[in-house]
């Protein structure tokens, strides 16, 4: 499976988020990252969309998160990015060629479908069971307890 390379960058965005209480123009989260400002915009407005940040128009526009990190999960962020859509999709492959499967005789799904769907599903709740307050706190872990406020302060332009 591969996502969208906007699911890296929509998550980056929404951590970084976490860090201010103003909204950060598109822009800036571009800059921040080293991103194309055009392809950024796309993910963002995915994010709006999915009611997962707010767009504040304006002079002092930009955007912000609409709920705590810890009711944001990473699979809100895939979801809204790349769709629902399973990540699996099966042709009935077994119905073709000269051996094929009669239709009537495929009651339920495939070993191979039904192997996909079960890792779907559970690609799903790890995603589901993490959320951007969690990724908030592995940062920390990882990069210690000044980056994230560090971020904050370089998107409220009090360091350069």
């Amino acid at each position: 499976m591969k996502l969208n390379g906007g699911v890296e960058w929509a998550l980056h965005c929404c951590v970084v988020l976490t860090t201010v209480q103003t909204p950060v123009p598109m822009t800036q989260l571009a800059e921040l990252h080293d991103v194309s400002s055009s392809y950024l915009a796309k993910q963002l407005q995915a994010l709006s969309r999915a009611g997962i940040i707010h767009a504040v128009q304006g002079h002092a526009g930009g955007y912000l998160l609409t709920r705590p990190a810890k009711d944001i999960t990473v699979l809100d962020v895939v979801e809204a990015i790349d769709g629902k859509d399973s990540t699996f999709v099966c042709t009935e492959i077994r119905q073709r060629g000269p051996l094929a499967t009669p239709p009537q005789d495929c009651k339920k799904a495939c070993p191979v479908a039904r192997a996909m769907i079960r890792a779907d599903h559970a690609w799903r709740e790890a995603l589901r069971a993490t959320t951007i307050a969690d990724l908030v706190a592995d940062v920390r872990r990882d990069s210690g307890p000044a980056a994230l406020p560090r971020v904050g302060a370089w998107l409220a332009g009090d360091e350069t």
